[in-house]
């Protein structure tokens, strides 16, 4: 009886050890994510499934490997990758998700997801085919689920024009719900509508007149922000009432890190706010260096997820995507 006490006892401290040493922060892998299938995951979205109790990140998937891809077909093509974590530092390739909505050459880009009374609402760049050019309609449909994997078509929605990308939507104080997506026959400038249900949209207008794509809107130290992938890093915008926005002088992720895969500008991210700590999630094209410039092959095309912590100073939010990141989504503080 007094051996099987001990070994009780050197059980419970092992288990006990082993339960914190799973809640404290973990550093998180560099390059964060690389796509098995295609190896080209960009535009990720970040959610918890309250099913699995998992972190699962949903990203555009470009076909990077391959060869005979004319113009730009190569990044047409794909459906929407999915990944898990269980704590947002270490991912794992899951699946692709099954969206029910496909004509025989399609194209899905730049998903939004978010939870609302146990459904998840997925608002999702649809491309009807699979071009060599950029000049073709694009719309955003609207699809619903309950386990994140099989997805119900909803609605193709009514925005300003029919080459609109990259949803965003965020939750307005007073009820109601605000998305923010990119106008591409506008000059590519931010636009946005509103909704009372998720379902039904009326289009606002103009948000910022400024190209940019790939809004990201979060609310952290008492502000809300937006995050907008503008070719030479990301822009970052301030604003008191999500109407009126303010730019701060200097872009993040412009200049180029020295971590693996990230030596280059990042683009279209999303921000996930942790109590205090804010971290964002973007993508690189580890090969688009300017020595390489001009080049088009698997190198350049090839895709990598990352993760840095935002750091706010002096009023402006600021990122030093060199340093480590240790993190646990799962933790608030």
């Amino acid at each position: 009886m007094k051996n099987l006490f001990y070994a009780f006892i050197v059980l419970s401290i092992v288990s006990c050890a082993s339960l914190k040493k799973s809640n404290q922060p973990q550093l998180a892998d560099k390059p964060l994510f690389r796509d098995p299938i295609y190896d080209g995951a960009a535009d990720p979205v970040i959610v918890y499934n309250q099913k699995t109790n998992k972190w699962v990140m949903f990203y555009t998937n470009r076909r990077a490997k391959g060869e005979g891809y004319d113009g730009v077909t190569w990044v047409h093509g794909t459906r929407i990758g999915i990944a898990e974590s269980k704590d947002g530092a270490k991912w794992t390739y899951a699946d692709t998700a099954n969206i029910n909505y496909r004509n025989t050459d399609y194209t899905h880009w730049a998903p939004e997801v978010i939870e609302n009374n146990g459904i998840y609402h997925m608002y999702l760049t649809y491309v009807p085919g699979i071009f060599t050019d950029w000049q073709h309609p694009r719309y955003i449909l609207h699809l619903t689920s309950k386990d994140m994997f099989d997805w119900k078509f909803e609605s193709k929605l009514n925005l300003a024009k029919d080459k609109v990308i990259d949803a965003c939507v965020y939750p307005l104080p007073g009820g109601g719900w605000r998305m923010w997506y990119n106008n591409e026959n506008d000059g590519k400038s931010v636009y946005y509508a509103d909704s009372k249900d998720l379902y039904n949209w009326t289009d606002k207008g103009k948000a910022l007149a400024t190209r940019g794509e790939g809004p990201k809107v979060f609310k952290w130290k008492d502000k809300y922000w937006m995050v907008v992938d503008m070719w030479r890093g990301l822009g970052i915008y301030s604003s008191n009432d999500l109407l009126k926005w303010t730019k701060q002088p200097e872009n993040i992720l412009e200049k180029p890190g020295t971590g693996v895969d990230d030596g280059v500008i990042g683009g279209h991210p999303d921000v996930v706010v942790r109590g205090d700590k804010a971290y964002i999630y973007y993508f690189t094209h580890p090969g688009k260096t300017p020595e390489n410039k001009g080049k088009d092959g698997f190198e350049q095309r090839r895709s990598s997820i990352q993760v840095a912590e935002l750091k706010f100073e002096n009023g402006v939010i600021t990122c030093d995507r060199n340093a480590p990141v240790y993190l646990n989504l799962n933790l608030t503080n």
